[in-house]
């Protein structure tokens, strides 16, 4: 426990091992320092402000979180860690829910992190390759942190005010997360190629090998039900995730 607090904390592990960490960042040791929840944070969750934002949890997080380390370094995955570890902490391992008419009782505490491939690390370096199967077209590309998703949204809600029927977000978050495409770097010809030659076949093998590959938690449930057995329903995730009174 740390000493200048008078209540408990827990060490995370991080899906990432903090392999795609700088080495002088924090996060590099792979674990991450966080308090137990307190009225102060149940006040966070019930702040309107933040639900309209849709910045609830990150609020909330950010306010967890003991370890000095800056917010928006964060990869996805290991954000979502940090978020089950916090629901554990707070209010329990069983999570219970709606689920097409039904109760459904998840227990967090059994959900699996993704096995990653450490000998594809390069250690404080977030950049790998992908040859895409159709085109050979080699490509590198990087692990979305939380504030490459800031940027990714704010970049989608611009495009949706200049034409409001569009929805551009895979694009964009593709032309975020590449890094070269061909040795290139260029940001024009990044965009270029997303836009203009990136053919739908590859994209989606793309996609499939990211979430293959990529560090986080698997936030899936199996449910059974009256009209048969479904596999890999996402668990919902919102303010009732902590709080179903919220």
């Amino acid at each position: 426990m740390s000493d200048t607090l008078k209540f408990p904390t827990e060490i995370i592990e991080l899906p990432s091992k903090g392999l795609v960490y700088p080495e002088d960042n924090p996060l590099s040791s792979g674990k991450i320092e966080m308090k137990y929840m307190t009225a102060k944070e149940e006040d966070i969750l019930t702040n309107q402000n933040y639900i309209k934002k849709g910045t609830v949890l990150d609020e909330l997080l950010k306010s967890l979180i003991i370890t000095k380390i800056n917010y928006n370094d964060l990869i996805v995955g290991d954000k979502n860690a940090i978020l089950v570890a916090a629901r554990i902490l707070g209010y329990g391992k069983d999570y219970t829910f709606s689920y097409k008419g039904e109760e459904v009782t998840v227990d967090l505490s059994e959900l699996d992190s993704n096995e990653i491939d450490e000998s594809t690390y390069v250690k404080g370096v977030n950049e790998f390759s992908y040859t895409l199967p159709t085109t050979g077209v080699v490509i590198t590309y990087k692990i979305l942190s939380h504030g490459d998703e800031k940027k990714i949204t704010q970049e989608v809600n611009g495009l949706k005010k200049l034409k409001p029927n569009s929805n551009s977000e895979l694009s964009t978050r593709l032309k975020h997360m590449i890094l070269s495409v061909n040795g290139d770097t260029e940001t024009k010809a990044i965009r270029d190629f997303v836009d203009n030659h990136f053919l739908a076949r590859d994209s989606r093998a793309f996609r499939q090998h990211i979430k293959q590959t990529q560090p986080d938690v698997n936030l899936k449930f199996d449910f059974e039900g009256p009209e048969g057995y479904e596999i890999g329903i996402d668990i919902p995730v919102g303010v009732n995730f902590f709080w179903p009174d919220a």
